[in-house]
């Protein structure tokens, strides 16, 4: 008699870049955090994390990558890397790993630029992926708009709402909750640029396309040269000046 095994599936496959992305994050948070509560070694918030005076004075642009893989605690991290691994992984599957990589840094990168240039000489320490885990959320709800989505693990809701409903909540907090130690700027700023990236139907395919198009205008002007020069030559093979 045969024997079938079922398995119960709790969301998405891992897929290839979002665990690479969830590995380096998590070693970066062990690395950071822990050493610096356990041992009472200095953080290194200071260097990469995302202060808007040192990007805008002191011209630390690595920050606004280095920002992304540092958190201040377990549950910040453990959010954020659950997040992404439930919206991240369809959006994978859809787009492809460098893609789907292109569209995280873009996200997490602009929602430091956002966070930078609303406070520009803020000497606050912005840490975390929350700004690119947001573009992911309003990725996901603008992809998959009728996908369920369970808010706070047991209110159903379509994804559209659910991302519509996040961003109302991260606006309505930008105004309330002053000195709480949540940037609701970079966070409103990842969603912003993922509305733009998406709004612009594939902007790396524009530009590949813009690529080939110069390339080929290149190639061809160079032949054309290339008929003119063997024009100019007599029947021996010399050049005629």
């Amino acid at each position: 008699m045969p024997y079938y095994r079922q398995t119960i599936s709790f969301g998405p496959p891992l897929t290839r870049m979002v665990k690479y992305l969830i590995i380096v994050t998590s070693a970066t948070f062990l690395l950071t955090y822990l050493p610096a509560q356990i041992l009472g070694w200095a953080s290194p918030f200071g260097w990469f994390g995302l202060r808007p005076y040192d990007v805008t004075h002191n011209f630390f642009i690595w920050q606004l990558v280095t920002y992304l893989f540092l958190h201040a605690g377990f549950f910040h991290v453990i959010f954020n890397l659950f997040v992404l691994w439930m919206f991240g992984a369809d959006l994978e599957n859809l787009w492809g790993g460098r893609q789907f990589l292109f569209f995280y840094f873009l996200t997490g990168i602009g929602a430091g630029i956002c966070n930078v240039l609303v406070e520009p000489s803020s000497t606050a320490t912005t840490i975390g992926c929350s700004g690119a885990v947001y573009g992911l959320i309003l990725a996901y709800g603008m992809l998959f708009p009728d996908r369920p989505i369970l808010f706070a693990l047991f209110i159903p809701m379509k994804a559209k709402w659910f991302a519509a409903l996040m961003g109302l909540i991260e606006f309505a907090s930008s105004f309330g909750t002053p000195g709480s130690g949540i940037s609701h700027v970079a966070h409103l700023g990842g969603m912003l640029f993922a509305f733009l990236y998406l709004r612009g139907r594939g902007v790396p395919t524009n530009l590949r396309l813009q690529y080939q198009q110069w390339r080929n205008a290149r190639l061809r002007r160079k032949f054309d040269v290339y008929l003119r020069k063997q024009d100019d030559k007599d029947d021996r093979g010399r050049w005629i000046n």
